[in-house]
């Protein structure tokens, strides 16, 4: 196996690259082989800065939970003092700037006050069986319990590839088609951070080896999705599967029924003669668009004027060379017929002298032998 730790010429090693370009895999791969997530470039920035840059979301939240702190990945600064939601934000990095808001916002899990806080999530994160089986035999928490992101325990447990908790948890009827706030099951949790024993147990464990979404028309939908916002034991409900699937069912016409309902309400209210929000924001959009098309008409009759006084030049300019090449054709056939020696160029414009008519007609009128003669002046008889 080659060096994970090897750098190029501006210090950027592996795991800079794969933070850089978004690829979460080789960011796994080398973490798993000895990457190291301290190693600064030649600007100081760590693989989170990098990220954090591109906008790479998940590939930032896995940088974030391999550091050693959080604070020391958040507040982490390269050689010009700027830290990863710095880089974010000038970059127009909105998904990286809220969800280190949202990390900020939350209480360090920990601090004292956060393991008081939820203590059951505590003992999951960190694999510790034996406070949550005393937690869970004491009632002081249950299986499906939710901490403040909605995430439950087998969320904690799966993220942090605890096996021996996921088994102990599923035993106890916990669910596994739970998610959180951020709609994520725990084998989405197990995905992101490659606990790849994990997913393979909960695939098997949730019997569905696709992500398919299944549509509402068909019967598996309601048998899958369980009551997903309850926080109780499923032993707790006892209730029969086939009792959960006909409520799940009638509970969904009451929806059909109340949106045809809503649908009759809104059309009621359109009679009297009110407009809803949607049609309101439908005619302002009607009259930018009304405005925007009298606009381009306006451009467009513009274009086409100008556009025929172009083609009327273009028709001058074509007669104009055509006249000009009538005038070449005819002075080149001149010039071919009476060639004009360059010895001599006096006698040949001479030669070349046409005489005109009117001087012909004056060649014909003066005689061949002038007379001479005398002219009397008589005086008047007074």
């Amino acid at each position: 196996m080659q060096d994970v730790n090897v750098s190029d010429k501006n210090a950027w090693k592996p795991i800079h690259n794969a933070a850089f370009h978004g690829r979460l895999g080789c960011l796994q791969l080398l973490v798993r082989w000895g990457a190291t997530l301290d190693d600064v470039d030649n600007n100081g920035n760590l693989p989170v800065h990098l990220a954090a840059m591109e906008g790479h979301l998940h590939c930032f939240k896995y940088l974030v939970s391999k550091m050693p702190t959080l604070v020391h990945a958040l507040k982490a600064r390269n050689d010009h003092g700027e830290t990863p939601r710095d880089l974010a934000e000038r970059f127009y990095k909105t998904c990286i700037v809220e969800y280190i808001d949202d990390l900020q916002k939350e209480k360090d899990p920990w601090q004292k006050e956060g393991d008081l806080t939820f203590p059951g999530h505590e003992a999951a994160f960190r694999g510790d069986l034996d406070s949550l089986r005393t937690l869970l035999e004491n009632r002081i928490i249950n299986v499906n319990e939710r901490d403040d992101k909605g995430s439950t325990l087998l969320h904690k447990a799966a993220g942090q590839g605890h096996l021996h908790v996921l088994e102990w948890l599923i035993e106890r009827e916990a669910d596994c088609n739970i998610a959180n706030e951020a709609g994520e099951t725990p084998k989405d949790i197990a995905k992101r951070f490659a606990q790849l024993a994990v997913v393979e147990y909960l695939r098997n464990k949730m019997g569905n080896d696709s992500d398919e979404e299944i549509e509402v028309q068909d019967s598996r939908f309601f048998e899958r999705h369980g009551v997903e916002g309850s926080t109780d034991c499923k032993s707790d409900l006892k209730v029969e599967k086939q009792d959960q699937k006909d409520s799940r069912e009638r509970a969904y016409q009451k929806i059909e029924e109340l949106r045809g309902l809503l649908e009759i309400a809104i059309s009621n209210y359109k009679q009297l003669g009110g407009i809803t929000p949607e049609e309101r924001q439908t005619k302002i959009e009607e009259r930018q668009l009304a405005k925007s098309l009298v606009e381009l008409e306006a451009q467009l009759a513009y274009e086409r004027l100008r556009r025929e006084k172009l083609e009327a030049q273009v028709d001058e300019y074509r007669e104009e060379i055509e006249r000009l090449r009538e005038q070449q054709e005819a002075l080149e056939i001149l010039t071919t017929t009476n060639p004009v020696e360059p010895h001599d160029s006096d006698s040949g414009k001479a030669a070349c002298k046409v005489p005109s008519e009117a001087e012909k007609k004056k060649l014909k009128k003066k005689p061949l032998l002038s007379h001479g003669g005398v002219f009397v002046r008589r005086k008047g008889i007074p």
